[in-house]
């Protein structure tokens, strides 16, 4: 009369199988969700004041990296663009300037080249300041330097003036490169300790309360590794690209120094070459 309601031994019933089925679920969407809410997007959505990885001083340091990344890339580009120009057209120019049979038409190829090409302006200065001494021959300024000197002196300005144009941006590099970490380990740093104020107060230790905070709090320093990690290759490369460029300078400036002072180009191991054309003081000063 009374039925075996017992279940059999081994097994499950229907309420706790469905519920078996569904608990691995909404485990899993837990997790989902908990995994969604420690990305970068997360913490960049979520800014407020009462947020402890991004509030005031996370922004701060936030905005402080992206403005050390858009310095870094502007300057990059620049020196990539402007060293390759350079170094893609020096040696046509000294070649030229050197193979042309007047000096007047020297003069004249350097005076067409770009206002960003430093070796026809090193040229340009140095007959300018041959010319300039020529012109006052007789004067006290004679009496005071002679050929030489002028001419040195006048080379050594614009060496040194051209020097300090190749190595813009530099700097901002080397600081990117070098202060980049830091800052973003003062945004981890900062993320990190009121993340952990927060767990403190809900007096929940578990490992996904933990995680999540902690988490957000070293993308600072992750992102402020992507910002400087670029900027010490580039800034390394530069350093080695203007050394080249730099004793390309040297050794133009003291041919020209050597030509425009004496009348010959004096060749490493050789005998003086006769004056080219006109005598080296004739090129005209530069307008």
């Amino acid at each position: 009369m009374f039925q075996d309601t017992s279940t059999p031994a081994g097994s499950v019933p229907p309420a706790a199988d469905a519920a078996a089925a569904a608990a691995p679920t909404l485990g899993t969407n837990s997790n989902a969700a908990a995994l969604k809410e420690m990305g970068f997007g997360h913490l960049i959505q979520n800014y407020n004041p009462s947020n402890p990885n991004f509030d005031l001083v996370g922004a701060i340091v936030f905005v402080t990296l992206c403005l050390f990344s858009v310095m870094s890339i502007y300057w990059i580009v620049l020196n990539l663009i402007r060293n390759t120009a350079i170094r893609g057209r020096m040696n046509n120019i000294m070649k030229t300037f050197w193979e042309t049979p007047s000096a007047q038409e020297a003069i004249r190829f350097m005076e067409e080249q770009p206002a960003s090409e430093p070796f026809s302006k090193i040229a340009l200065d140095c007959a300018s300041a041959a010319a300039h001494h020529q012109r006052h021959e007789g004067s006290r300024l004679v009496e005071a330097l002679n050929r030489s000197e002028f001419i040195d002196r006048a080379l050594r300005q614009a060496v040194a003036r051209e020097s300090g144009r190749l190595e813009g941006g530099l700097t901002v590099l080397a600081t990117v490169g070098s202060t980049g970490p830091f800052v973003g380990l003062l945004g981890t740093v900062w993320g990190i300790y009121h993340a952990l104020i927060r767990i403190s107060a809900s007096g929940d230790a578990s490992m996904s309360a933990v995680a999540g905070p902690v988490g957000e709090a070293l993308i600072m320093t992750a992102f402020g590794l992507f910002v400087a990690i670029p900027a010490v290759l580039a800034y390394n490369f530069f350093v080695r690209s203007n050394r080249v460029i730099l004793a390309r300078f040297d050794e133009f400036a003291h041919d020209l120094h050597d030509f425009f002072a004496t009348g010959s180009r004096v060749e490493a191991g050789a005998a003086p070459a006769p004056a080219r054309g006109a005598a080296p003081a004739a090129p005209a000063a530069r307008k």
